[in-house]
This record gives structure tokens, C-alpha cells and sequence, in this order.
């Protein structure tokens, strides 16, 4: 077993990352006119700014899968059977897959609100916003593949040049 690189460390902050952005506003709402802005600031801060909880799929899953392959990385990712075996591929895989469900759930914010829903919103001159644990938690996500991809090069690298990966 060799040090925690860099990279692993990323990793692991990615995944603290992710982990803080599940505890911030995910989503808010917001209206250009004032008198609909005073309405909102009327309502309970539930109804105004939700938690990614109350979002869709493709809100909690990323930040969680983030969270995962990051703790998974940062303590096994020093074995060199689980480097050379797959692991930053599947770190790679996992990473891209969340940033897929982000981009995902970012155009879909407003599905976790019913058509019905929707309608009245968009009637009222409401949109719904991204908050800021959606920013943290896009990040996180996007951080993570960048490590992920770093990795995977200074593995290639290490391999061909006939050296350990550590």
C-alpha cells in the first residue's frame, strides 16, 4: 500500500463537497415581478426553497453517487490491485454517470413540482431557480471527473513508462 495521491484526496473533497451541498437550498423560486416576489417572501421558506430531498432523481442520486465513489477512492484507491484492477475506470464511470443525472436534473428542476403545479407557477410569472447546493453540488460532480479523468492518465502513464503506479 502506498500514500493517498493527490488525486484521492480530490476525490475525497468532492465527495465532502457533495455532501454539504445535500444540506443546502437545492432549489428556489423567484419572480421578476414585485408584487409575485413579495408573495413569495409572504410563504413559508419550505414552500419557496427546497432541500434536494423534495427534488427528483436526478437531484440526490449525483451528489450520492459523488459521495460514494470518493469515499471508496480515497480508502482503496492506495492498493495496487485496485489501481491497476479497474478502480479509477470505475471511479471514471461513476463520475461521468453523475454528471449525466446532473445535467439531467438541472434542465428537469421544475418536475419536481406537478403539471398543475407548473402551470400555476408559470402563470404567476415564477421560475424556478437553481439554489445554491445545486451549484456545490454540480462541483462536486464536475471535480470529481476531472480527477477521475487525471487519474486515469497518470495510470496509463506509470503503466507504459514500466514504473508502479505509486
Amino acid at each position: 500500500m502506498a500514500r493517498p495521491s493527490w488525486r484521492e484526496f480530490g476525490g475525497l473533497a468532492a465527495a465532502v463537497l457533495a455532501v454539504v451541498s445535500l444540506f443546502l437550498p437545492w432549489t428556489v423560486l423567484t419572480a421578476d415581478d414585485p408584487a409575485v416576489r413579495s408573495a413569495l417572501a409572504e410563504l413559508p421558506a419550505d414552500d419557496v426553497t427546497r432541500s434536494v430531498w423534495r427534488a427528483t432523481f436526478f437531484g440526490w442520486f449525483p451528489p450520492l453517487l459523488v459521495t460514494a465513489v470518493g469515499v471508496t477512492v480515497a480508502a482503496v484507491g492506495r492498493i495496487n490491485a485496485a489501481r491497476t484492477g479497474g478502480l479509477p475506470q470505475l471511479w471514471l464511470i461513476a463520475a461521468g454517470l453523475a454528471l449525466l443525472f446532473t445535467v439531467l436534473g438541472w434542465l428537469l428542476a421544475d418536475w419536481q413540482f406537478g403539471s398543475e403545479e407548473r402551470a400555476v407557477l408559470e402563470a404567476g410569472g415564477v421560475a424556478v431557480e437553481a439554489g445554491i447546493g445545486r451549484y456545490l453540488g454540480a462541483l462536486a460532480v464536475v471535480a470529481s471527473v476531472v480527477l477521475a479523468a487525471l487519474d486515469i492518465r497518470t495510470l496509463h502513464t506509470e503503466t507504459r513508462r514500466g514504473r508502479p503506479t505509486r
